[in-house]
């Protein structure tokens, strides 16, 4: 680990300090400074010079201040005679930004990886993108990780006998499949329309749920209207009580307020992939810092980062149950 380089930015410095602690290094400093005139600088306080630099940043709000320190730190790494940049991106949040879907619209999840390449990145690390097509918009390498495995462990240790895995939608059911695969339950999914940013609509439930205590599993939570849409439509089918799982617990607005205060909401349980609300202590949090710092190992030795994912990738996992037409 002697050229390892590992910074962090402003975002989530707890998990950069925790991948580092995982890897047997120390995180190295670095300084951002906000002029008057708003603009940032970046500069990184350790020799980079034929080093392998890794930069954790995940892009969460302030995301238009993140984003812009992470490039300047990718420049500053580069400028100094890196030779290699690797940025670590747990949450990528232009990822939901994916498709041409209006007119005249713009693509964010291809232009931020269009700016991170020229930037002068080499490889990216992330995890559960929104969409998977978005792994595609980049044109340097990317290791795509994912928690279902650390999200499922939660779930082995509680009796499943009369649970069920559900997605709030059909896009998110090939992932919601493969988690209840790992947890060997049946998979229902909700059919949304999304409204607006914070506004959905779900018209059914897709699957037998009747009486069961439901598993919602959702890639990220913003402001949590799609979950308190899904339980209120679920309560219509007959669940009691759910368990909410998501791997970017982002809770925005007023999404804590909501899932707290829900009746038949039992627990919430997410990933450290973003800095967690100081007011929730009751929110169960995983860790994913050693999943991130095997990648970062696994990359520095030139190792196969996939085969971290046996057992929990569709190649590994036991057989799929059918969802229900």
């Amino acid at each position: 680990m002697s050229d390892i380089v590992v910074f962090s930015g402003s975002a989530h410095r707890s998990l950069a300090e925790e991948i580092c602690s995982h890897l047997g290094i120390a995180l190295s400093r670095s300084e951002t400074t906000r002029f008057s005139n708003d603009c940032l600088q970046v500069q990184l306080l350790a020799n980079c010079r034929q080093r392998d630099v890794y930069i954790v940043q995940p892009l969460v709000p302030p995301t238009q201040d993140h984003l812009m320190e992470l490039l300047l730190m990718v420049d500053a790494a580069r400028g100094a005679s890196a030779a290699s940049v690797t940025v670590v991106i747990p949450h990528y949040a232009y990822a939901r930004s994916d498709k041409k879907d209006a007119s005249r619209i713009s693509i964010g999840g291809k232009l931020v990886a269009d700016l991170l390449a020229t930037a002068g990145v080499g490889r990216v690390v992330t995890m559960t993108l929104h969409a998977p097509q978005v792994h595609g918009f980049f044109s340097v390498p990317v290791d795509h990780l994912t928690a279902l495995g650390e999200l499922a462990d939660h779930y082995r240790a509680q009796d499943l006998s009369n649970a069920i895995v559900v997605s709030p939608d059909f896009g998110n059911a090939k992932t919601a499949s493969q988690f209840a695969r790992l947890l060997g339950l049946p998979v229902a999914a909700g059919s949304k329309q999304r409204k607006a940013d914070d506004k959905v609509v779900i018209d059914t439930i897709v699957g037998d749920v009747a009486g069961k205590r439901a598993i919602v599993l959702d890639d990220e939570i913003a402001t949590g209207g799609s979950i308190i849409e899904l339980m209120d439509k679920l309560k219509e089918f007959g669940v009691t009580e759910a368990s909410v799982a998501c791997t970017h617990g982002l809770f925005a607005g007023k999404a804590v307020e909501r899932l707290r205060s829900h009746p038949a909401i039992t627990e919430v349980v997410t990933t450290d992939t973003v800095p967690a609300p100081a007011d929730w202590p009751e929110l169960k949090i995983r860790s994913v810092a050693p999943l991130f710092a095997e990648a970062i190992a696994r990359i520095h030795a030139g190792e196969s980062v996939s085969s971290l994912f046996d057992g929990v990738d569709p190649a590994h996992a036991p057989p799929q149950p059918k969802l229900p037409l």
